[in-house]
């Protein structure tokens, strides 16, 4: 039944009740992002007292990697005089930090960057302020990437957009149905089918998934945000996006909620949990090209943090480090490049977008 005390399950029962039930994606954007109740709004969830952790909270090897990747394409631009460095969702700030005192080493690009954060959370807001003080770089902040002034760019996206609203659609004998968030005869929030069919939604699919059985289950975002990146990288810009995710299209539902490092019911304590769901990493980068910017892999994290010189780095980092430090280096490399359960290093992808006149980038060479 109805928790009394979650103000978000209140109002999304009242919308349900206004104008029956809603789209998996518009639960999913309620939930993260409502003005006052949503997810990404109200905390700071990331770290060991949070809800869950990111690359760079596992280890500085990771933004230093990601810092003098940007700084090497800004080379491969020409080394433009005013970069704007933009990252989606930074967090606390602590990739940046990391990848701007790693790319000092690159002469001229520190005095060229102006960094430009999207960013809706005033806690965390606050935090990178703090985190990125003293860097003596410009930082302005932004309510979304279309805010950002048009001009030579970087973009970096970590585990940014597994966050992003997902569609679900679920195939039924006359067709492929929109699936929805509804109120069970229980009094529950419960997933449901929307009573009518997509119209002509078979023909929307990539077409080795035309054929689907009965029952199967289809997921997508809207293009909007992959085609921006792709509109920006295409005119004198790059892109790279870490998440976990797939790189072939394909049928099944991913959506997740995780509370306290575990799994939880993404139907339980709406605003008070992480929804995600898994990347479809191909459909990214042909919205991208779509906007005339050339897609650069995708590449497994592992692979692609490798070829930029992981394991050099945490060698470096262990050479005069106590025996309990050098420890935790190697735990934190497993973990960031390693393929068993539990590391990051098959399912997470590295993608990159970028103006067609650039060569190969950094970390994507065959």
């Amino acid at each position: 039944m109805a928790d009394e005390s979650s103000p978000l399950e209140q109002e999304i029962r009242r919308l349900i009740a206004v104008a029956g039930p809603m789209p998996v994606a518009e639960y999913m954007r309620l939930c993260l992002t409502h003005p006052q109740y949503g997810y990404y709004l109200r905390r700071d969830a990331i770290g060991a007292a949070g809800d869950f952790i990111t690359a760079p909270e596992i280890s500085q090897m990771f933004g230093e990697l990601v810092g003098l990747w940007a700084a090497a394409v800004w080379q491969q631009m020409g080394a433009p005089e005013n970069i704007r460095l933009i990252e989606l969702g930074p967090g606390r700030g602590t990739m940046m930090r990391d990848a701007l005192r790693a790319a000092k080493i690159v002469k001229g690009f520190q005095p060229a960057v102006v960094l430009h954060l999207v960013e809706l959370n005033p806690k965390l807001k606050e935090a990178q302020r703090q985190m990125l003080d003293g860097l003596e770089v410009p930082v302005m902040w932004h309510a979304a990437l279309a805010d950002v002034p048009a001009g030579p760019s970087i973009i970096l996206a970590n585990e940014f957009i597994d966050a992003l609203p997902i569609h679900q659609a679920v195939k039924r004998a006359n067709g492929w149905h929109e699936r929805v968030i509804e109120i069970s005869p229980q009094g529950d929030l419960a997933i449901g089918v929307a009573t009518d069919p997509l119209p002509h939604f078979n023909a929307t699919l990539p077409r080795e998934l035309r054929q689907a059985a009965e029952h199967s289950v289809f997921e997508w975002r809207p293009d909007t945000i992959a085609m921006e990146i792709g509109r920006r990288a295409r005119d004198e810009g790059a892109a790279l996006i870490i998440d976990y995710g797939h790189t072939a299209r394909g049928l099944g539902e991913t959506l997740q909620a995780v509370a306290g490092h575990s799994f939880a019911n993404p139907l339980r304590t709406p605003g008070g949990i992480d929804l995600t769901a898994h990347v479809d990493f191909m459909a990214l980068a042909q919205s991208a090209e779509m906007m005339g910017a050339r897609a650069h892999g995708p590449v497994t994290q592992g692979d692609f943090l490798r070829r930029l010189g992981i394991e050099k780095r945490a060698a470096t980092l262990k050479a005069n480090a106590a025996p309990a430090k050098a420890a935790e280096i190697d735990h934190a490399l497993t973990r960031l490049t390693g393929t068993s359960p539990g590391t990051m290093g098959e399912l997470f992808k590295a993608l990159a977008v970028a103006d067609p006149k650039l060569d190969t980038l950094p970390g994507f060479e065959a």
